[in-house]
């Protein structure tokens, strides 16, 4: 096991937890965090600490951390003042604790804090003892099944993992991984990164087999250039996607009273991440977008794009995207034209975009999607539009008339279809090594009754994209990484 995943197995495999500051107030955070962890499932031993010995959950606590039994536990989840912390590491060091989250705030973010956080950072380097925060909301590891956080959400479990300087920031992208169903493997709020730096979640996420892509939210940077080096050796292996806050000077302002982070010159920053592989996005579902599309697609082996509509206007917005993203949007090739002029009316687009213009029959569109992804002189295919039919079939379950009228049966058969047209797609893209993104409002719009459509495309492993525009600025970032990792191969 390399140096960076035996140093950080005890924050995100621990054999047990110490959860300090739990109490009968179920509001409290030592107690949201203890109910957390018992409510998901937590794989290992949980030691909770109430100062009364009062039973929280149901559940027995201890009076003291020196009442845990020696090495059952390498964890320690500190929820308590920061007044009373130092005492609680040494406490925590003497029965075999290896590493601690502080959720405590009132260090370096504040300004008659930054005395104290340096003195627990020195503690915790003299006790042998990894800290996380302090000033965190917590820590995620779906193969520990461990929810070691003051907040909501859970994620399911999936291949991106999560460090953000901001707990709010790592909530959002988990609850994008809830809703979109491409999960997480570990999630961690690095709070004020006093001792462990984004930097170093980084490189265990690069090194970590359980992680595909990683995610990360900053707003500064302690040591520039051991971040450039990880980032790099990290894109090198596998894609990083960040988000930086702190761009504006009102944005800087804000982070530093926020973590406490120093926010560098955003042009310096930009070139960093050119030169290191990083895919920086701007906003948080962007991010999680292009994750999660890392995280499931093939990486394209170049631009050339092939879009494929159900209707007209989404095929002219997503050309125009494609011109502003860099992509190039081919020509439609003559064999694949006289393909698709053996299938459909004449009255097709007959270009790229692929608008069949309402004449498919019930095989046609899995057919489309087997030849666009074959062909040689393809790189990506972005199909749109999907979920229409089932769409109508709702409205048809919704209306006074069914199931009779032939409803019934038109409604299960639109259904089927889209979730067909769904599998099709991530098996052709499967099939032939290339990514295929899908993309339908209706990934949000069908919220109240589920659209096949969308559905077919989670349950094929992949997410919906909410529009051409968001599917079609993905697969660009996507074409730029290969690019830069083809280039430093």
């Amino acid at each position: 096991m390399s140096a960076i995943l035996e140093r950080l197995r005890p924050l995100f495999y621990p054999r047990g937890i110490i959860v300090t500051g739990v109490s009968t107030h179920p509001g409290k955070f030592g107690s949201v965090a203890y109910h957390n962890l018992i409510a998901n499932g937590y794989a290992g031993e949980l030691f909770p600490i109430n100062r009364d010995g009062a039973t929280c959950f149901g559940r027995p606590t201890y009076k003291a951390i020196a009442d845990v039994p020696s090495r059952r536990a390498d964890l320690a989840f500190i929820c308590t003042p920061n007044t009373v912390n130092e005492e609680i590491l040494r406490a925590c060091a003497a029965i075999g604790v290896r590493a601690a989250f502080v959720a405590s705030a009132g260090y370096g973010e504040a300004a008659d804090g930054k005395d104290m956080e340096q003195r627990l950072v020195a503690l915790g380097r003299d006790l042998g003892i990894v800290i996380a925060g302090p000033n965190g909301q917590g820590l995620v590891s779906t193969p520990a099944r461990m929810c070691a956080q003051i907040v909501a959400p859970y994620p399911p479990p999936g291949p991106i993992s999560v460090a953000s300087q901001s707990g709010n920031i790592a909530s959002s992208f988990m609850n994008y991984g809830c809703l979109a169903g491409i999960g997480m493997s570990k999630a961690i709020s690095c709070g004020n990164s006093a001792q462990l730096e984004i930097a170093d979640y980084l490189e265990y996420f690069g090194e970590d087999p359980d992680t595909e892509v990683s995610l990360a939210y900053l707003e500064g940077i302690a040591d520039g250039r051991r971040f450039l080096d990880v980032a790099r050796a990290h894109a090198l292996r596998k894609p990083l996607v960040l988000v930086r806050g702190g761009v504006t000077g009102a944005g800087k302002r804000a982070a530093s009273s926020h973590t406490g982070a120093l926010a560098s010159d955003d042009r310096i920053f930009a070139g960093v991440c050119r030169q290191a592989g990083i895919v920086r996005v701007e906003t948080v579902e962007e991010a999680y977008d292009t994750a999660a599309a890392f995280a499931t697609q093939p990486l394209p082996r170049g631009p050339r794009t092939l879009l494929f509509t159900v209707a007209g206007g989404w095929g002219v917005l997503s050309s125009d995207a494609c011109v502003e993203a860099g992509l190039d949007l081919i020509p439609l090739p003559d064999d694949l034209r006289r393909a698709i002029d053996g299938m459909v009316p004449a009255r097709w687009s007959r270009s790229n975009p692929i608008d069949l213009a309402g004449g498919e029959t019930r095989d046609t569109i899995p057919e489309v999607l087997e030849l666009a992804a074959a062909h040689p002189d393809v790189d990506a295919v972005v199909y749109l539009g999907i979920g229409i039919q089932a769409a109508q079939a709702q409205m048809f379950r919704g209306g006074p008339f069914w199931p009779d009228h032939g409803l019934e049966r038109i409604g299960t058969f639109h259904e089927s279809q889209d979730r067909r047209y769904a599998r099709a797609a991530a098996e052709a893209s499967r099939r032939h090594d290339k990514p295929i993104l899908v993309a339908s409002e209706l990934v949000y719009t069908d919220r109240a009754y589920g659209n096949a459509g969308p559905l077919g495309v989670a349950e094929s492993g992949r997410t919906t994209f909410p529009s051409g525009q968001r599917a079609i600025r993905t697969l660009a970032r996507m074409v730029r990484y290969t690019r830069w990792r083809a280039r430093r191969a």
